[in-house]
């Protein structure tokens, strides 16, 4: 007989961890499966172990700025020490997270998830029964339907890397390649991004305007193609791109992801699919099979973030526990680019609210000369901020530079619940910090 959950969870990163230890608090029977180590993309394959490794980045960057101003010698990035240091944090989070589960009372299962029917999933031969199951599988990288793809490595890898390669490729210039290609540069590789057109396409023009010198100053080619195979030539690997042929030890997949949904048989579970992915109401829930849930990048319902998928999560608990028909709130999420220096992003872009008719100004300059930046020797620190007229509501805001990637939530803070400029303005920040400049950047 089939063994029964009020809840089951299919992954384990933030999405699950929120859901299931909520339901488990609200007495509920949980189970949470994954075929890989517990604690998902975000603390053993993303955010975490990424910025882990830029803190590396980022005091070899503080040093070479900062050399014949006080400080001298010399400096580098050893990768294994940086590897090793990442790992101090990785290495014990699938056990602190079975830890967790098991205080809980919460079943854990190490396997891969598939569905047999609309409230069945089977794992390694053995059949579960729920009331209610959640999909939090994450994303993988899409396909991109070129010769040779399979040749690609991706971020997770990446980030496990025990030795840096002298050449790496990046296919694709989003948020990966200009984050990775900045750490593995400063770490002494040759990097190559190529990206069709502009890189960085989510975030402000004259903002990637101003942090494009970061790339040239560590000697990041950019080459607009596009990406048309990928070849062993015995020693390593060709990339073709355009009427290019470039040499690499290593390419990376930096060309996007998507819902991470291929092996769950979704539709034996009577889950409604299209071309982009799970087809959910704007509660998260399964339009087609009402017991099912989805969350976080695998809902790819807001933007793919952490702090998304754990909102998602407590959306999904509240209408399961409450049937609140409670919808997620994705105004003012921000978002940054953890290059070095950072960048950052939350609202609108100026494109955005041109094309909704907003009547806005726009409070925009690159201010290396500011105190935030002259104390630190940088020579990048810009802002455009999008500010509505008549309302002041701040519909957008943009940064680079020094703390770019923590002052942009205090423009979060106020997006998210309607402040006006004027807040921000007569606001008394601590000085000298960067937060005190958020009061110029709205004059």
């Amino acid at each position: 007989m089939a063994e029964r959950f009020d809840f089951i969870a299919i992954g384990s990163g933030t999405a699950a961890q929120v859901a299931v230890h909520r339901m488990a608090s609200a007495g509920k029977r949980c189970a949470v499966i994954d075929y890989r180590p517990y604690g998902g993309t975000c603390a053993l394959r993303g955010c975490d172990p990424k910025k882990m490794m830029v803190s590396g980045e980022e005091a070899l960057a503080a040093f070479r700025q900062m050399k014949g101003n006080g400080i001298k010698g010399a400096v580098s990035i050893d990768w294994g020490d940086l590897q090793a240091f990442k790992r101090s944090f990785t290495g014990p989070v699938p056990e602190k997270q079975q830890a967790r589960y098991e205080r809980k009372g919460v079943a854990t299962m190490y396997v891969k998830a598939r569905f047999v029917g609309p409230d069945r999933i089977e794992v390694d031969g053995n059949e579960l029964r729920f009331s209610h199951a959640l999909i939090a599988t994450g994303a993988t990288p899409r396909p991109l339907g070129i010769n040779g793809e399979e040749l690609l490595t991706h971020s997770d890898a990446f980030l496990e890397l025990d030795a840096l390669p002298d050449r790496i490729v990046f296919v694709g210039g989003g948020y990966i390649a200009a984050e990775f290609a900045h750490l593995a540069a400063r770490a002494g590789a040759k990097v190559t991004i190529v990206q069709r057109g502009r890189i960085l396409k989510a975030f402000d023009p004259d903002i990637v305007d101003w942090l494009m010198p970061s790339f040239d100053d560590l000697g990041i080619e950019i080459v607009d193609a596009e990406v048309s195979s990928v070849t062993d030539n015995g020693g390593g690997l060709t990339v073709h791109a355009g009427d290019r042929t470039i040499q690499a030890e290593l390419a990376v997949h930096s060309a996007g992801r998507v819902p991470a949904l291929g092996e769950l048989d979704l539709e034996a579970g009577e889950v409604a699919c299209d071309q982009t992915g799970m087809l959910l109401t704007p509660q998260l829930r399964s339009q087609s099979n009402a017991n099912v849930f989805a969350a976080g990048d695998a809902a790819a319902n807001g933007p793919p973030l952490t702090p998304v998928s754990s909102h998602d999560a407590k959306v999904v608990v509240e209408n399961i526990l409450e049937d609140s028909g409670r919808t997620p709130n994705y105004q003012g999420v921000p978002s940054a680019l953890f290059t070095e220096p950072p960048a950052a992003r939350v609202g609108m872009l100026e494109s955005e609210a041109c094309e909704a008719g907003l009547e806005f100004s726009v409070n925009a300059g690159s201010h290396p000369d500011w105190f935030s930046a002259r104390r630190l020797n940088a020579q990048i620190y810009g802002h455009k901020v999008l500010i509505e007229s008549g309302s002041d509501r701040i519909l957008g805001a943009h940064l680079v530079g020094p703390d770019a990637d923590e002052l942009i939530n205090i423009f979060g803070l106020a997006i998210r619940h309607g402040m006006t400029a004027n807040d921000v303005r007569s606001t008394m920040f601590a000085y000298p910090t960067a937060a005190s400049d958020a009061g110029y950047m709205v004059e």
